[in-house]
């Protein structure tokens, strides 16, 4: 399998570059993953122009199985792009034909796979208690979505499970300050977080979290076209394990 460098160069969109957009070839089935900074204008505008492009059979987005009800109810509200859920209610709304699915932790493959990681590397008493602590709070954030899910489809109003993200650059501005904007943010991000040494309890979640996404993805192509929409912190990780 070998990434297409022609895919996103294909969008005469400045949102659509080989940062966030790849194409993995593979048989039987392509798979287009698109990396997204939460809320952004640009990651909005990158998954509807993509997802209108290839209409996949297959929509994987980087939430918790749980959570997907909730993110239907908010593509189903009848804005333009959705008024919450971000990217990921637009890719639904934008995916209209797909069957979505949620790839993400937690469940049970996840915590199996972090159970045997922990255990064959002896991890310290310490780590594990934050790293426990941690999916405890992703947990509990997968249960309100469901809840929040439930009393959207019970009654008229729409149960919004956060604030919207809001940043310096709207819906309405053009293409170049959207995508000049969210390059400018993910570059801040990454030089910031450059300068904190890691903690072993989140890159024990993180990695697990993205080994489980690269089975699922492996396994989703092998019936259908897909396209994945993820963070962008794990589009390098997952593009990579996906070509090799």
């Amino acid at each position: 399998m070998e990434r297409s460098p022609t895919f996103a160069a294909s969008f005469d969109d400045p949102r659509i570059t080989e940062q966030f957009c790849r194409r993995i070839a593979g048989a039987p089935n392509d798979l287009v993953l698109l990396g997204v900074v939460h809320d952004h204008p640009a990651s909005v505008a990158r998954v509807e122009r993509v997802l209108e492009a290839v209409e996949p059979d297959v929509l994987a987005l980087e939430l918790p199985p749980a959570a997907i009800p909730l993110y239907r109810a908010y593509a189903r509200d009848g804005a333009s792009p959705p008024r919450f859920g971000g990217e990921m209610s637009a890719a639904i709304s934008a995916a209209a034909d797909a069957t979505v699915t949620g790839i993400d932790a937690p469940n049970w493959t996840f915590l199996r796979r972090l159970v045997s990681r922990l255990i064959a590397d002896r991890t310290s008493p310490s780590t594990v208690r934050r790293l426990f602590s941690s999916l405890g709070g992703a947990t509990r954030e997968a249960l309100r979505c469901r809840l929040a899910a439930t009393l959207t489809r019970a009654t008229s109003m729409t149960v919004a499970r956060d604030d919207p993200v809001e940043y310096e650059c709207s819906h309405d501005a053009s293409p170049e300050r959207q995508a000049a904007h969210e390059r400018s943010h993910v570059a801040s991000v990454q030089a910031l977080l450059g300068g904190v040494a890691p903690d072993d309890a989140l890159v024990y979640r993180d990695e697990t979290r993205e080994e489980c996404m690269v089975d699922r993805l492996e396994e989703i192509r092998s019936r259908a076209d897909v396209v994945a929409v993820v963070g962008v912190d794990h589009l390098e990780p997952i593009a990579t394990a996906l070509s090799t």
